[in-house]
């Protein structure tokens, strides 16, 4: 069966290749009010590729703020049924005069198409729509129950989603969940990502007087609230590198043998992370590598601090106020509300006579994992040897997409990130580009992950 889905999607690949082309085309940028109008007919162009492909109960439904596109084929009986979430929506594309070709008239060079939204997420969303209409053209029915949830807001937080996951949990609901939003390790080498970090984010504001002070009348005899700001921002960390709040680490799982063996696999060499940021030496928490730093521990990072006089010169007061940024990045287990109550309470256990702290909480996304012996982790690392000729390497990623834990919380599902990206594509950045070799690639792990999936005859 695999051979004649290959060779239908080699035919078509052309008219495919064509009609993601027409995807790119329409500027759907979610960020900026004045492509309301192509948000909508960006939403309407997706609802049609999937009416096209073959799939059946099509909807654009309403959210607070752009709409979701839903689509569903549920008739392979006795057979798992996989949710493929991905988004329509798209960075801004400024700075324009940094693109080769303008970013929204894909161009194709070099085996690369170019143009915003090709990697990120529009070239890697429309390989399932393109392997659906495979399987109906050639089987007339799907190995496995599918179901599309495509948001546009994705480029903006996911802001709405969440509430509408939670409102249609029944409607969504599937025994595995998979996107293709991320990146392979590189040319011909797989990545399975099994986890992303959580976020909590906050900003600290201290306060001193009712107004800014003569240093030269009140110095020395009132609280500096910049003062303050630096002595607490110092208290966060030991001299290693570690965070200093008490019950920061209390629920952190340490990573198995077997993951540690996996991330010998992909860890960068660390005499040339140096080199390429032009630093003599790392620093961080002793005991981990870097990549182990930046994927699998928890970190407490200030982010900005502000206070007093800005401009050319010096303004010789004491402010009477200061302010910090704070971003945290979680792992699994964490949970973001009860890392800002510890570092709250870490703050008011410290010495500032004089001034008034307060703490604004504004960000929070939980962490995300997946084990990597998940039957449907095995069955797309399978996929994934059967389609490059290598099993693939694990990776986390340092960053957050709080949108996957949320899928895969509320609909209690294993969430599979199935990458076709690679690193250099500039999602994001001028030039934005696509490898097309992985949309040949991609379009064959989908099929032989989805034969998997229905080979197991029974639910993921």
């Amino acid at each position: 069966m695999i051979e004649t889905i290959k060779t239908y999607l080699e035919e078509q690949r052309d008219q495919h290749i064509e009609e993601l082309m027409q995807f790119l085309r329409i500027p759907s940028i979610s960020a900026v009010a004045e492509h309301q109008p192509d948000m909508k007919r960006c939403a309407e162009w997706t609802a049609e590729s999937l009416r096209k492909a073959g799939l059946e109960n099509i909807e654009i439904m309403p959210t607070s703020g752009h709409p979701v596109v839903y689509a569903d084929w549920l008739h392979a009986e006795g057979k798992p049924t996989v949710l493929i979430y991905g988004h329509y929506d798209v960075q801004p594309a400024e700075p324009l005069d940094l693109w080769d070709t303008p970013p929204f008239e894909p161009v194709i060079r070099d085996g690369k198409l170019f143009a915003r939204g090709s990697t990120d997420d529009k070239g890697q969303l429309l390989l399932y729509v393109k392997v659906v209409e495979a399987f109906l053209r050639t089987q007339g029915s799907l190995p496995v129950n599918v179901k599309f949830c495509i948001e546009g807001e994705e480029e903006i937080a996911s802001k709405n989603l969440p509430p509408f996951v939670e409102k249609y949990q029944d409607k969504l609901q599937a025994d595995a969940i998979t996107l293709s939003d991320t990146q392979m390790h590189g040319p011909g080498k797989p990545a399975l990502m099994y986890g992303l970090r959580g976020l909590a984010g906050f900003e600290i504001t201290i306060d001193g007087a009712n107004s800014d002070l003569h240093s030269g009348l009140f110095g020395g005899a009132v609280q500096n609230p910049i003062h303050a700001l630096t002595k607490l921002l110092s208290s966060f960390h030991d001299a290693d590198g570690k965070v200093a709040v008490k019950g920061f680490y209390d629920r952190v799982i340490e990573l198995s043998d077997k993951e540690r063996e996996a991330f010998k696999q992909v860890e960068p060499d660390e005499n040339k992370v140096r080199t390429d940021l032009k630093v003599d030496k790392l620093y961080g928490e002793k005991g981990f590598s870097f990549y182990e730093q930046t994927t699998s521990r928890p970190t407490l990072e200030i982010t900005s601090v502000s206070g007093g006089f800005q401009g050319e010169g010096i303004k010789p007061i004491i402010p009477n106020r200061a302010s910090a940024k704070i971003a945290c990045r979680l792992v699994a287990a964490q949970v973001p509300d009860e890392i800002m109550e510890a570092v709250e309470a870490h703050i008011h256990a410290q010495d500032l006579p004089g001034v008034q702290i307060t703490l604004d909480r504004q960000l929070r996304g939980n962490p995300f994992i997946t084990p990597i012996d998940e039957p449907v982790m095995v069955a797309a690392a399978e996929a994934y040897e059967d389609t490059y000729g290598v099993w693939p390497v694990y990776t986390r990623s340092g960053g957050s997409i709080p949108i996957v834990e949320v899928l895969g919380r509320v609909l209690d599902a294993p969430v599979v990130l199935l990458g076709f990206g690679l690193p250099g594509e500039n999602l994001h950045a001028p030039n934005e580009h696509f490898h097309l070799i992985n949309w040949d690639k991609g379009t064959e792990t989908i099929s032989r992950f989805w034969l998997k999936l229905a080979e197991r005859n029974e639910k993921a």
